[in-house]
């Protein structure tokens, strides 16, 4: 249940850092209220799932998810760069979150 809880903590960390994005600085309500609550909820489940994953481990995958998703939707949505070298970075990142799932 640990890896369920880290997973959408992950995806609620993607979804504050776009919410950072689209309340302008916290200028905008509900922008703000959403990211917010995102940001409540997604540390709340990193706690939970904390409690049974080690703490690298754990706030490594929580981390990893948030920069892969937030760079991916960035490049989609944001017209980020999409250059080899970023997207060689972010398939790193997926590696390495893969990695510690497995030996985890």
């Amino acid at each position: 249940m640990a890896w369920i809880y880290l997973f959408i903590a992950g995806i609620l960390e993607i979804a504050w850092a776009i919410g950072l994005k689209k309340s302008q600085g916290f200028t905008q309500l509900w922008p703000s209220v959403f990211t917010v609550s995102a940001m409540i909820v997604s540390f709340a489940l990193l706690a939970q799932a904390m409690k049974s994953l080690p703490v690298g481990t754990a706030y490594a995958v929580w981390t990893g998810i948030g920069t892969v998703g937030a760079a991916t939707l960035g490049i989609l949505f944001f017209g980020e760069p999409r250059d080899a070298a970023r997207l060689l970075c972010i398939g790193l990142i997926v590696a390495g979150i893969l990695g510690l799932k497995i030996l985890s």
